[in-house]
């Protein structure tokens, strides 16, 4: 395991990014591609229809989420390790909030459990059938979206917290940092955006903005660390007489 002795290589940098371009390969699956398929907008019977059809889908966004979790894990130990010098506090504090994202996720799929039971008619035969199947099947949905905007806060404060980590570095392009702290902001006004202020037409554009912002920061940050890696503090070499 010598690949994860030394925080500080390039190779351990390497490692770090290619597992959080899988979570973003995973959860862009998961996250944006199946749902956008799969689900009807106010409409639990078409959604547990279409989830019915598309068995195997619904079932390949589940893996994904699984992926995507298992992935985080790694990234938060790593990431951890790698700015704990900068400051072990804000690295630990990045980290658990990181962690608490991805409790959340993995709680997340209780929900979808539910919801491919109600679909596949397993749960039709106690009682949950027409319009109660429907009432219960629209708040197992209702539970998981409100799921995605519970992490959302946990990651917006990770983000932040990793920004800050990143600027202060001195080993990665300080602009990437802000960019993460600024946009990390979008996920806690998509969160507020969708539970409490849906009819906010600039709150839903300014979160637009920051989510599109985070997400080129997000990936930068991946592509840096694989292909680039943290720059090595310089030595400062003894003159001679």
């Amino acid at each position: 395991m010598s690949l994860f002795d030394n925080p500080n290589s390039k190779s351990y940098a390497r490692i770090a990014g290619a597992f959080y371009l899988m979570i973003a390969v995973a959860g862009g699956f998961s996250i944006a591609y199946v749902p956008s398929v799969l689900h009807v907008a106010d409409n639990p019977a078409a959604t547990l229809a279409r989830i019915a059809e598309n068995r195997g889908l619904f079932l390949a966004g589940i893996g994904s989420d699984v992926v995507m979790m298992l992935c985080e894990v790694v990234v938060t130990a790593m990431l951890y390790f790698m700015f704990r010098q900068v400051s072990a506090t804000i690295s630990l504090m990045a980290a658990l909030a990181r962690f608490a994202m991805v409790a959340v996720m993995a709680a997340m799929l209780f929900f979808q459990a539910g919801t491919l039971a109600l679909a596949d008619g397993e749960l039709m035969a106690d009682g949950f059938m027409g319009g109660a199947g429907d009432a219960v099947a629209g708040l197992l949905i209702y539970l998981h979206d409100a799921g995605v905007w519970i992490w959302q806060i946990f990651f917006c404060a990770h983000l932040l917290l990793l920004g800050l980590l990143v600027a202060r570095s001195n080993q990665f392009p300080p602009l990437l940092g802000y960019a993460l702290s600024l946009g990390g902001l979008g996920y806690f006004l998509d969160s507020v955006y969708a539970f409490a202020f849906p009819d906010l037409a600039l709150l839903g554009q300014i979160r637009v903005g920051l989510l599109a912002l985070v997400t080129l920061a997000e990936i930068g940050f991946a592509l840096w660390l694989v292909f680039v890696g943290p720059s090595q503090p310089e030595t400062k070499q003894m003159s001679t007489p």
